[in-house]
Protein backbone atom coordinates (compact mmCIF):
# COMPACT_ATOMS: atom_id res chain seq x y z
CA UNK A 1 0.00 0.00 0.00
CA UNK A 2 1.22 3.21 -0.97
CA UNK A 3 1.51 6.04 1.74
CA UNK A 4 1.42 9.79 1.00
CA UNK A 5 4.73 11.05 2.27
CA UNK A 6 3.02 14.26 3.31
CA UNK A 7 0.44 12.46 5.11
CA UNK A 8 3.13 10.91 6.67
CA UNK A 9 5.02 14.41 7.61
CA UNK A 10 1.62 15.68 8.95
CA UNK A 11 1.98 12.86 11.04
CA UNK A 12 5.26 12.73 12.38
CA UNK A 13 4.59 16.81 12.81
CA UNK A 14 1.54 16.53 15.37
CA UNK A 15 3.33 13.63 17.02
CA UNK A 16 5.92 15.95 17.60
CA UNK A 17 3.85 18.58 18.69
CA UNK A 18 2.27 16.93 20.83
CA UNK A 19 5.00 15.59 22.90
CA UNK A 20 6.85 19.68 22.85
CA UNK A 21 6.42 20.00 27.29
CA UNK A 22 4.48 23.51 27.80
CA UNK A 23 7.14 24.98 29.88
CA UNK A 24 5.89 26.92 33.21
CA UNK A 25 6.67 30.34 33.62
CA UNK A 26 9.58 30.91 36.00
CA UNK A 27 7.72 32.87 38.84
CA UNK A 28 10.05 34.92 41.13
CA UNK A 29 10.24 33.16 44.56
CA UNK A 30 8.98 36.83 46.04
CA UNK A 31 5.83 35.58 44.35
CA UNK A 32 5.24 31.98 45.83
CA UNK A 33 1.92 31.11 47.79
CA UNK A 34 1.58 31.54 51.12
CA UNK A 35 1.95 27.84 53.37
CA UNK A 36 -0.95 27.00 54.91
CA UNK A 37 0.45 24.28 57.43
CA UNK A 38 2.45 24.58 60.26
CA UNK A 39 5.76 23.01 58.73
CA UNK A 40 7.65 20.40 61.14
CA UNK A 41 11.15 19.16 61.10
CA UNK A 42 12.23 19.23 58.23
CA UNK A 43 13.52 15.70 56.28
CA UNK A 44 16.56 16.21 53.91
CA UNK A 45 16.49 13.19 51.81
CA UNK A 46 18.83 12.23 49.10
CA UNK A 47 17.56 9.93 45.94
CA UNK A 48 20.59 7.86 44.65
CA UNK A 49 22.12 5.40 43.10
CA UNK A 50 25.57 5.67 41.31
CA UNK A 51 23.73 2.71 38.22
CA UNK A 52 21.97 5.32 35.80
CA UNK A 53 18.29 4.40 33.88
CA UNK A 54 17.29 3.00 37.26
CA UNK A 55 14.06 5.60 37.73
CA UNK A 56 15.86 7.84 40.28
CA UNK A 57 14.95 11.41 38.13
CA UNK A 58 11.66 9.69 37.88
CA UNK A 59 11.03 9.35 41.69
CA UNK A 60 12.71 12.14 42.77
CA UNK A 61 9.94 14.09 40.49
CA UNK A 62 7.13 11.89 40.99
CA UNK A 63 7.49 11.55 44.61
CA UNK A 64 8.26 15.70 45.12
CA UNK A 65 5.03 15.89 43.43
CA UNK A 66 2.62 13.42 45.34
CA UNK A 67 4.41 14.80 48.27
CA UNK A 68 2.73 17.78 47.62
CA UNK A 69 -0.37 16.94 46.83
CA UNK A 70 -0.69 14.79 49.89
CA UNK A 71 -0.77 18.87 51.40
CA UNK A 72 3.23 19.10 52.36
CA UNK A 73 5.35 21.72 51.82
CA UNK A 74 8.84 20.16 48.99
CA UNK A 75 11.84 21.85 48.04
CA UNK A 76 13.20 19.32 44.95
CA UNK A 77 16.82 19.96 44.69
CA UNK A 78 18.38 19.44 40.88
CA UNK A 79 21.78 18.31 41.47
CA UNK A 80 22.40 16.01 38.15
CA UNK A 81 23.95 18.31 35.28
CA UNK A 82 21.71 16.20 32.73
CA UNK A 83 18.67 18.41 34.58
CA UNK A 84 16.27 15.49 33.81
CA UNK A 85 13.86 16.46 36.97
CA UNK A 86 14.34 20.34 36.29
CA UNK A 87 12.61 19.84 32.49
CA UNK A 88 10.84 17.13 33.75
CA UNK A 89 8.81 19.90 35.79
CA UNK A 90 8.12 21.97 32.96
CA UNK A 91 11.16 24.26 32.92
CA UNK A 92 13.01 25.38 30.21
CA UNK A 93 16.78 25.32 31.16
CA UNK A 94 17.33 27.55 28.22
CA UNK A 95 15.61 30.34 30.30
CA UNK A 96 17.09 29.74 33.77
CA UNK A 97 19.47 32.51 34.58
CA UNK A 98 20.39 31.34 37.99
CA UNK A 99 20.55 27.60 39.24
CA UNK A 100 21.92 25.06 41.89
CA UNK A 101 25.93 25.86 40.78
CA UNK A 102 25.17 29.51 41.47
CA UNK A 103 24.88 28.36 44.84
CA UNK A 104 27.56 26.05 44.53
CA UNK A 105 30.01 28.05 43.52
CA UNK A 106 29.22 32.00 43.83
CA UNK A 107 27.09 32.25 47.13
CA UNK A 108 24.37 33.02 45.18
CA UNK A 109 21.31 33.49 47.80
CA UNK A 110 18.39 30.91 47.56
CA UNK A 111 15.50 33.40 47.25
CA UNK A 112 17.50 33.86 43.44
CA UNK A 113 17.26 30.25 42.45
CA UNK A 114 14.47 28.67 43.67
CA UNK A 115 11.27 28.49 41.47
CA UNK A 116 8.49 28.49 43.23
CA UNK A 117 5.31 26.49 42.68
CA UNK A 118 6.24 23.88 40.01
CA UNK A 119 3.75 21.72 41.27
CA UNK A 120 0.89 22.38 44.01
CA UNK A 121 3.07 22.70 47.21
CA UNK A 122 6.25 21.97 45.63
CA UNK A 123 9.70 24.12 44.40
CA UNK A 124 12.25 23.68 42.45
CA UNK A 125 15.72 24.37 42.56
CA UNK A 126 16.99 23.92 38.81
CA UNK A 127 20.18 22.50 37.39
CA UNK A 128 21.58 23.40 33.94
CA UNK A 129 24.50 22.13 31.63
CA UNK A 130 26.58 25.03 34.10
CA UNK A 131 26.66 22.48 36.52
CA UNK A 132 28.85 19.74 34.84
CA UNK A 133 31.56 21.85 35.45
CA UNK A 134 31.14 22.06 39.32
CA UNK A 135 32.95 18.79 40.19
CA UNK A 136 36.05 20.21 38.95
CA UNK A 137 35.59 23.53 40.14
CA UNK A 138 34.42 22.38 43.73
CA UNK A 139 38.39 20.47 44.28
CA UNK A 140 39.73 24.11 44.86
CA UNK A 141 37.04 25.22 47.21
CA UNK A 142 36.96 25.52 50.66
CA UNK A 143 35.15 22.66 52.67
CA UNK A 144 34.05 21.58 49.66
CA UNK A 145 31.90 18.36 50.91
CA UNK A 146 30.02 20.76 53.09
CA UNK A 147 28.73 23.61 50.35
CA UNK A 148 25.24 21.85 49.78
CA UNK A 149 24.72 21.11 53.04
CA UNK A 150 25.14 24.69 54.51
CA UNK A 151 22.83 26.19 51.83
CA UNK A 152 20.24 24.16 52.52
CA UNK A 153 20.85 24.20 56.56
CA UNK A 154 19.59 27.58 56.31
CA UNK A 155 15.70 26.47 55.29
CA UNK A 156 15.25 23.76 57.67
CA UNK A 157 11.64 24.49 58.93
CA UNK A 158 10.29 26.37 55.54
CA UNK A 159 10.00 22.76 54.02
CA UNK A 160 8.02 19.66 55.25
CA UNK A 161 10.65 17.61 52.73
CA UNK A 162 14.05 18.77 50.80
CA UNK A 163 14.84 15.78 47.95
CA UNK A 164 17.80 15.52 46.63
CA UNK A 165 18.31 14.48 42.57
CA UNK A 166 21.58 13.12 43.11
CA UNK A 167 24.31 12.34 39.52
CA UNK A 168 24.36 8.84 38.80
CA UNK A 169 28.35 9.04 39.44
CA UNK A 170 30.10 9.21 43.08
CA UNK A 171 31.83 12.26 42.42
CA UNK A 172 32.03 15.28 44.52
CA UNK A 173 28.60 16.27 44.30
CA UNK A 174 27.56 13.45 45.01
CA UNK A 175 29.34 13.52 48.49
CA UNK A 176 27.65 16.89 48.61
CA UNK A 177 24.46 15.48 48.49
CA UNK A 178 25.10 12.47 51.03
CA UNK A 179 26.66 15.01 53.66
CA UNK A 180 23.43 17.23 53.17
CA UNK A 181 21.08 14.23 53.25
CA UNK A 182 19.16 12.96 56.45
CA UNK A 183 18.81 9.67 55.31
CA UNK A 184 18.91 8.23 51.53
CA UNK A 185 16.03 6.71 49.67
CA UNK A 186 17.89 4.23 46.73
CA UNK A 187 16.01 3.16 43.91
CA UNK A 188 16.63 -0.16 42.30
CA UNK A 189 15.69 -1.26 38.67
CA UNK A 190 13.64 -4.63 38.88
CA UNK A 191 15.95 -6.30 36.41
CA UNK A 192 19.06 -8.14 35.66
CA UNK A 193 22.57 -6.44 37.51
CA UNK A 194 19.82 -4.92 39.75
CA UNK A 195 22.26 -5.03 42.66
CA UNK A 196 25.25 -3.89 40.50
CA UNK A 197 27.19 -0.70 42.32
CA UNK A 198 24.68 -0.70 45.31
CA UNK A 199 27.53 -2.25 47.46
CA UNK A 200 29.92 0.46 46.12
CA UNK A 201 27.44 3.14 47.18
CA UNK A 202 27.05 1.77 50.51
CA UNK A 203 30.65 1.46 50.79
CA UNK A 204 30.61 5.57 50.27
CA UNK A 205 27.74 6.00 52.70
CA UNK A 206 29.75 4.50 55.26
CA UNK A 207 32.67 6.26 54.82
CA UNK A 208 30.53 9.73 54.40
CA UNK A 209 28.72 8.64 57.76
CA UNK A 210 32.08 7.54 59.68
CA UNK A 211 33.98 10.71 58.53
CA UNK A 212 31.32 13.65 57.84
CA UNK A 213 27.74 12.71 58.15
CA UNK A 214 27.31 10.72 61.30
CA UNK A 215 23.03 10.57 61.13
CA UNK A 216 23.07 9.07 57.71
CA UNK A 217 21.22 6.32 56.77
CA UNK A 218 18.66 4.64 54.58
CA UNK A 219 15.54 5.71 54.38
CA UNK A 220 14.28 3.44 52.23
CA UNK A 221 14.97 1.36 48.98
CA UNK A 222 12.26 1.38 46.28
CA UNK A 223 11.46 -0.96 43.49
CA UNK A 224 11.48 0.77 40.43
CA UNK A 225 10.19 -0.26 36.93
CA UNK A 226 8.62 -3.23 38.01
CA UNK A 227 6.76 -5.94 35.38
CA UNK A 228 5.18 -8.42 37.32
CA UNK A 229 4.65 -10.59 33.85
CA UNK A 230 8.39 -11.49 34.24
CA UNK A 231 9.95 -13.96 36.52
CA UNK A 232 13.18 -12.19 36.21
CA UNK A 233 10.98 -8.90 37.87
CA UNK A 234 9.89 -10.97 40.49
CA UNK A 235 13.08 -12.78 41.65
CA UNK A 236 14.92 -9.32 41.75
CA UNK A 237 11.84 -7.91 43.82
CA UNK A 238 12.25 -11.15 46.33
CA UNK A 239 16.34 -10.86 46.14
CA UNK A 240 16.37 -7.43 47.30
CA UNK A 241 13.63 -7.38 50.02
CA UNK A 242 15.97 -10.80 51.52
CA UNK A 243 18.88 -8.22 51.35
CA UNK A 244 17.62 -5.08 52.78
CA UNK A 245 14.67 -6.66 54.51
CA UNK A 246 12.17 -3.61 56.40
CA UNK A 247 13.99 -1.04 54.74
CA UNK A 248 11.70 -1.81 51.42
CA UNK A 249 9.31 0.02 50.74
CA UNK A 250 5.75 -2.13 50.14
CA UNK A 251 5.35 0.37 47.27
CA UNK A 252 6.65 -1.09 44.25
CA UNK A 253 7.00 1.46 41.00
CA UNK A 254 5.46 -0.33 38.15
CA UNK A 255 6.88 -0.13 34.57
CA UNK A 256 4.53 2.09 32.65
CA UNK A 257 4.30 4.07 29.64
CA UNK A 258 2.90 6.89 31.26
CA UNK A 259 5.55 7.39 33.70
CA UNK A 260 8.15 7.25 30.44
CA UNK A 261 5.74 10.01 28.50
CA UNK A 262 5.07 12.39 31.41
CA UNK A 263 8.76 14.09 31.46
CA UNK A 264 8.04 14.80 27.85
CA UNK A 265 5.06 17.20 28.69
CA UNK A 266 6.99 18.58 31.50
CA UNK A 267 4.39 17.36 34.10
CA UNK A 268 5.01 15.15 36.66
CA UNK A 269 2.56 11.86 36.68
CA UNK A 270 0.14 13.05 38.88
CA UNK A 271 -0.55 15.63 36.40
CA UNK A 272 -0.05 13.81 33.35
CA UNK A 273 -2.37 10.80 34.27
CA UNK A 274 -3.49 11.08 37.74
CA UNK A 275 -5.75 8.16 37.65
CA UNK A 276 -3.17 5.44 36.41
CA UNK A 277 -0.78 3.14 37.60
CA UNK A 278 1.92 5.36 37.78
CA UNK A 279 0.50 8.03 39.89
CA UNK A 280 -1.31 5.35 42.07
CA UNK A 281 2.10 4.06 42.98
CA UNK A 282 3.80 7.47 44.07
CA UNK A 283 0.76 8.71 45.50
CA UNK A 284 1.25 5.40 48.02
CA UNK A 285 5.00 5.97 48.15
CA UNK A 286 4.53 8.91 49.16
CA UNK A 287 2.10 8.04 52.18
CA UNK A 288 4.54 5.57 53.07
CA UNK A 289 7.15 8.40 53.24
CA UNK A 290 4.81 10.56 55.53
CA UNK A 291 4.35 7.21 57.92
CA UNK A 292 7.86 6.46 58.33
CA UNK A 293 8.84 9.69 59.65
Amino acid sequence: MKIDSIEVVERVTEEHVEKTPTYKEIKPFADKKPVTHVIGQTKILGIINQKGGVGKSTTAVNLAAALGSAGKQVLLVDLDPQGNATSGLGIDKGEITRCIYDLLLNDTPLHEVIIPDVAPGLDLVPATINLAGAEVELVSEMARENRLKDTLGSLRGKYDYILIDCPPSLGLLTVNALVASDKLIIPIQCEFYALEGVTKLLDSMKRVKSRLNPSLDIFGILLTMYDGRTMLARQVAKEVRSFFGKQVFETIIPRTVKLSEAPSYGLPITEYDPHGRGAESYTALAKEVINRG
